[in-house]
Protein backbone atom coordinates (compact mmCIF):
# COMPACT_ATOMS: atom_id res chain seq x y z
CA UNK A 1 0.00 0.00 0.00
CA UNK A 2 1.60 3.52 -0.89
CA UNK A 3 1.76 6.13 2.45
CA UNK A 4 0.05 8.85 1.83
CA UNK A 5 1.58 12.23 1.00
CA UNK A 6 0.25 14.20 4.51
CA UNK A 7 2.49 11.73 6.68
CA UNK A 8 5.40 12.93 5.90
CA UNK A 9 4.47 16.43 6.07
CA UNK A 10 5.48 18.57 9.18
CA UNK A 11 2.72 19.45 11.35
CA UNK A 12 3.87 22.62 11.20
CA UNK A 13 3.81 23.39 7.94
CA UNK A 14 -0.45 22.94 8.22
CA UNK A 15 -1.23 24.46 11.49
CA UNK A 16 -1.09 28.10 10.10
CA UNK A 17 -3.11 27.16 8.03
CA UNK A 18 -5.90 25.63 10.78
CA UNK A 19 -5.12 28.91 12.66
CA UNK A 20 -6.15 31.21 9.76
CA UNK A 21 -9.44 29.31 8.87
CA UNK A 22 -10.12 29.51 12.39
CA UNK A 23 -9.53 33.14 12.69
CA UNK A 24 -11.34 34.09 9.28
CA UNK A 25 -14.12 32.93 10.88
CA UNK A 26 -13.49 34.91 14.04
CA UNK A 27 -12.20 31.90 16.25
CA UNK A 28 -9.02 31.95 18.42
CA UNK A 29 -5.49 30.23 17.89
CA UNK A 30 -5.75 29.47 21.63
CA UNK A 31 -9.49 27.13 20.55
CA UNK A 32 -7.45 25.74 17.87
CA UNK A 33 -4.81 24.78 20.44
CA UNK A 34 -7.34 23.53 22.80
CA UNK A 35 -8.94 20.81 20.49
CA UNK A 36 -5.45 19.42 19.35
CA UNK A 37 -4.61 19.13 22.57
CA UNK A 38 -8.14 17.47 23.23
CA UNK A 39 -8.13 14.90 20.36
CA UNK A 40 -4.31 13.89 21.20
CA UNK A 41 -3.46 14.33 24.92
CA UNK A 42 -0.56 16.54 24.10
CA UNK A 43 -0.01 19.26 26.83
CA UNK A 44 0.24 23.41 25.17
CA UNK A 45 3.73 22.86 25.65
CA UNK A 46 4.25 19.67 24.07
CA UNK A 47 2.37 20.65 21.03
CA UNK A 48 4.68 23.83 20.61
CA UNK A 49 7.67 21.73 21.01
CA UNK A 50 6.32 19.11 18.27
CA UNK A 51 5.44 22.27 16.14
CA UNK A 52 9.15 24.19 16.57
CA UNK A 53 10.47 20.62 15.81
CA UNK A 54 8.77 20.10 12.38
CA UNK A 55 7.31 16.70 13.69
CA UNK A 56 5.76 14.73 10.62
CA UNK A 57 2.00 14.07 11.06
CA UNK A 58 2.70 10.46 11.30
CA UNK A 59 5.23 11.43 13.93
CA UNK A 60 2.68 13.72 16.01
CA UNK A 61 0.00 11.41 16.12
CA UNK A 62 2.51 7.49 16.79
CA UNK A 63 3.54 9.92 20.15
CA UNK A 64 0.36 11.46 20.96
CA UNK A 65 0.45 10.64 24.55
CA UNK A 66 -3.41 10.04 25.25
CA UNK A 67 -6.00 9.90 22.25
CA UNK A 68 -8.94 10.99 23.22
CA UNK A 69 -11.63 8.25 23.36
CA UNK A 70 -14.68 10.58 22.65
CA UNK A 71 -12.89 11.16 19.07
CA UNK A 72 -14.93 8.28 17.60
CA UNK A 73 -18.25 10.37 17.91
CA UNK A 74 -16.71 12.54 15.32
CA UNK A 75 -18.88 12.16 12.47
CA UNK A 76 -19.72 13.67 8.95
CA UNK A 77 -18.23 14.78 5.77
CA UNK A 78 -14.61 16.02 5.60
CA UNK A 79 -13.03 16.02 1.96
CA UNK A 80 -16.13 14.28 0.82
CA UNK A 81 -15.46 11.14 2.42
CA UNK A 82 -17.30 10.01 5.96
CA UNK A 83 -14.84 10.54 8.50
CA UNK A 84 -16.41 7.57 10.76
CA UNK A 85 -15.68 5.25 7.68
CA UNK A 86 -11.93 5.93 6.86
CA UNK A 87 -10.12 2.27 7.15
CA UNK A 88 -6.38 3.96 7.57
CA UNK A 89 -5.90 4.49 10.98
CA UNK A 90 -3.44 7.40 10.86
CA UNK A 91 -5.53 8.75 7.94
CA UNK A 92 -9.00 8.88 9.95
CA UNK A 93 -7.12 10.24 13.28
CA UNK A 94 -5.35 13.39 10.32
CA UNK A 95 -9.41 13.99 9.33
CA UNK A 96 -10.68 13.67 12.98
CA UNK A 97 -8.77 16.87 13.35
CA UNK A 98 -9.65 18.80 10.21
CA UNK A 99 -13.36 17.57 10.71
CA UNK A 100 -12.72 19.61 14.32
CA UNK A 101 -11.21 22.71 12.42
CA UNK A 102 -13.95 22.95 10.38
CA UNK A 103 -16.60 22.25 12.87
CA UNK A 104 -14.95 25.51 15.07
CA UNK A 105 -14.64 28.00 12.02
CA UNK A 106 -18.17 26.73 11.10
CA UNK A 107 -18.92 28.54 14.71
CA UNK A 108 -20.36 25.59 16.58
CA UNK A 109 -19.22 26.02 20.47
CA UNK A 110 -16.20 24.50 21.47
CA UNK A 111 -18.20 22.06 23.97
CA UNK A 112 -20.03 20.49 20.99
CA UNK A 113 -16.70 20.24 19.07
CA UNK A 114 -15.08 18.44 22.31
CA UNK A 115 -17.83 15.87 22.61
CA UNK A 116 -18.87 17.75 26.44
CA UNK A 117 -22.08 16.46 28.14
CA UNK A 118 -22.72 13.45 26.09
CA UNK A 119 -23.37 16.23 23.23
CA UNK A 120 -22.68 14.91 19.53
CA UNK A 121 -21.97 16.12 16.24
CA UNK A 122 -22.65 14.98 12.83
CA UNK A 123 -22.30 17.74 10.49
CA UNK A 124 -26.01 17.59 9.95
CA UNK A 125 -26.69 20.03 11.87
Amino acid sequence: MAIHRIYSVSVANVYPHYVAKAQKKGRTKAEVDEIICWLTGYSQDALNDALVRQVSFEDFFAGAPDMNPSRTMIKGLICGVRVEEIQEPLMREIRYLDKLIDELAKGKVIEKILRRSGSTVDGTH
